[in-house]
């Protein structure tokens, strides 16, 4: 069983910055990408930010130039640096995997406030 975990989730001010982390354990083969996805109440899930099992990435629009992805593919985690946060990225921030079997996992959540 796949199991994804975020952190990193919290409160800040306009400006501030952030980093989430997330860890996948359990049995998968290998992970074809990785990415995060965001949530914010009435609105649809988006995509903020992927990366291949090659180190390519992409990026939401909105987020682009002020968040940065990576991942450990030794220790199958993931990070976003958030940086430059704006009221409109409070939302609920999910951990997506691909894995090279294109079956995807996804994690419970975290939390991200932008808020002065």
């Amino acid at each position: 069983q796949v199991q994804l975990v975020e952190s990193g989730g919290g409160s800040v001010q306009p400006g501030g910055s952030l980093r989430l982390s997330c860890v996948v354990s359990g049995s998968i083969f290998s992970i074809y990408r990785m990415g995060w996805y965001r949530q914010a109440p009435g609105k649809q899930r988006e995509l903020v930010a992927t990366i291949t099992s090659i180190g390519s990435t992409n990026y939401g629009d909105s987020v682009k130039g002020r968040f940065t992805i990576s991942r450990d593919i030794d220790k199958n985690t993931m990070s976003l640096r958030m940086n430059s946060l704006k009221p409109e990225d409070t939302a609920v921030y999910y951990c997506k995997v691909v894995s090279s079997y294109y079956n995807e996992y996804w994690g419970q959540g975290t939390q991200v406030t932008v808020s002065s």
